[in-house]
């Protein structure tokens, strides 16, 4: 289990770490890089101060390792939120219980309306299916959701509570092909400070839960930290070597990972540790770098020129047209959205984009079985 190489590094000196970081240390990590994943120290030098002074390098690198193993190519994906009901309570997210909210939780029906609207209006075929974490959103419920998106979608992923094996496999029964889970706090110390009551405040049973997806035969496992609650290279840090941890040991799971920053939302804390767009950059080439063939998935939270910026950097998949509140593509927009986002571009705008700058966006990457 990934919790007991974390806890190796829970009482790691950083700083002194960095200071014996040299430029040429990094240069070397650098060249050799390209094929194999590296290791958790040489990703962390990528991660060091010094590594700034070695941005343009490092994006050259990284855009000559994703050419190579993912072509000119974007995914594109948009999310579908069928329900807000929360029974965490969560300090930076405006979905948690305590806040007085406009809440929906859709029916199938409503939900077969939406995804209708999103597959013949946005022409996406890759879906995500959102809810607040509840009792309420039953097995059965997200089970049955899954069916009815499958029908106009090649690609359905989950990004919902946390579940147990034989659930997971219940879902791929029913044509599930990803799950997206963020730790949202790799420090442990850290964690509980942010999740006060519900069943997310149980820091190892989220930890261990994309290895419990890829044990179900999940196709595509996406994780990340929230950028905004720990210490930014930690949790960069920490993000990243359980992402190579999860690659070496599910050798047939298509891993990817976010680098979500804490956006706006109703009764949101106050950000203590900023995560600046220079290091933003700096995250996303070490990912690149250190570990080749991990997806990077960057969402409608960074707005659209600095996503556009991204795009030659080592980015493979790309949200679009994303709507965050419940039922918000053509059944009402009187519900509290659980972000605001940045990027408010279309689908076809993206698409423009992305073809002025000879990239090649692609709306499925398989079909289901």
């Amino acid at each position: 289990m990934f919790h007991k190489i974390i806890k190796k590094y829970e009482n790691f000196e950083y700083d002194n770490f960095f200071k014996n970081v040299t430029l040429e240390n990094i240069k070397q990590i650098i060249r050799k890089s390209g094929e194999k994943n590296l290791s958790d120290l040489e990703f962390l030098s990528l991660l060091s101060p010094k590594a700034d002074d070695l941005l343009e390098e490092m994006a050259i690198k990284s855009n000559e390792i994703t050419k190579r193993n993912f072509g000119k190519e974007m995914h594109l994906y948009a999310p579908i939120y069928i329900s807000n009901i929360c029974d965490n309570e969560c300090t930076y997210c405006g979905f948690k219980k305590s806040n007085v909210i406009k809440r929906r939780h859709l029916s199938l029906e409503e939900i077969e309306i939406e995804a209708k609207y999103i597959s013949e209006n946005l022409g996406i075929h890759s879906i995500i299916l959102l809810t607040g974490e509840s009792n309420v959103n039953s097995i059965e419920y997200i089970k049955n959701s899954i069916e009815i998106l499958k029908k106009y979608f090649a690609t359905v992923i989950i990004e919902i509570q946390p579940l147990d094996i034989v659930d997971y496999e219940t879902l791929v029964e029913a044509g599930l092909d990803g799950v997206t889970v963020y730790q949202e706090c790799y420090e442990e110390n850290l964690y509980g400070k942010y999740h006060l009551k519900g069943k997310k405040s149980d820091y190892f049973y989220r930890l261990d839960t994309p290895e419990r997806a890829a044990i179900a035969d999940i196709r595509n496992v996406n994780i990340g930290a929230l950028f905004g609650l720990g210490n930014v290279k930690k949790e960069a840090f920490l993000a990243g070597i359980h992402g190579k941890y999860l690659m070496d040991k599910f050798l047939n799971t298509e891993f990817s990972i976010s680098i979500p920053r804490i956006k706006e939302a109703y009764q949101n804390i106050k950000l203590e540790n900023i995560l600046s767009d220079r290091e933003f950059v700096q995250i996303l080439l070490a990912y690149r770098i250190s570990f080749p063939t991990l997806g990077i998935n960057i969402s409608t939270r960074e707005n659209g020129e600095f996503r556009d910026n991204l795009i030659p950097l080592g980015v493979t998949k790309f949200s679009a047209g994303s709507v965050t509140e419940v039922g918000g593509y053509c059944i009402s927009k009187n519900t509290t959205p659980q972000f605001e986002t940045s990027d408010h571009r279309s689908v076809e705008e993206i698409v423009s984009m992305l073809k002025e700058k000879d990239y090649q966006p692609v709306f499925k990457n398989w079909e289901g079985i």
